[in-house]
């Protein structure tokens, strides 16, 4: 483990994650010192009020970037309905209309392989519950690049998929009860 504070926080889930990222921005401090980002999958074909969701649980306004928007600390970011959310060398966000993956757009591994591109150590990932394998390889990218992984507890998920699979490929991550998510982020 490094001992870089963190730059950034990609936030990965799926089924069963919105009560745990609701609880995670409740217990946000007014300020923190890494842009966080909500990657989280959604139906395409399903208008999304995701973003005022997440706004009403947080102290601070969620936002959807536009393509090009800078990534600055001490604000929350939700990946767009139907977009890949990459991170640019030049710390800006791209929107990429790729195809799915993991039958899921947004993806996580997308976002944290290009989170670990650009923020290296200083990049941390965190699987929440869901119910495919997405975030996995992303996650395990994240870690050889020298970023951090915190896991949701398998026992803890609704839909322990993602998580189980994520521990077969990412060994040095750490894994995390919901209840000990904010400590254990704001500890790094």
């Amino acid at each position: 483990m490094n001992s870089l504070s963190p730059e950034i926080v990609v936030v990965g889930g799926s089924a069963g994650s919105v009560s745990i990222i609701i609880q995670l921005l409740e217990q946000l401090p007014e300020t923190f010192p890494f842009a966080l980002v909500l990657v989280i999958h959604r139906q395409k074909s399903v208008p999304s009020e995701m973003d005022k969701v997440f706004g009403f649980s947080s102290k601070m306004r969620v936002i959807e970037p536009n393509d090009k928007d800078f990534v600055v600390p001490n604000r929350v970011y939700l990946a767009p309905q139907n977009y890949h959310l990459l991170l640019e060398q030049d710390r800006t966000f791209s929107l990429d209309y790729s195809e799915a993956i993991h039958y899921s757009r947004p993806a996580l591994d997308p976002a944290f392989e290009s989170a670990a591109d650009v923020y290296g150590a200083r990049a941390v990932g965190i699987l929440l519950s869901g119910a495919n394998q997405d975030g996995s390889q992303g996650l395990a990218y994240l870690v050889q690049r020298g970023g951090r992984a915190l896991i949701q507890d398998p026992q803890s998920c609704e839909f322990p998929a993602m998580p189980l699979a994520a521990l077969q490929v990412v060994s040095q991550a750490e894994v995390v009860k919901p209840a000990d998510l904010n400590n254990r982020l704001f500890s790094l």
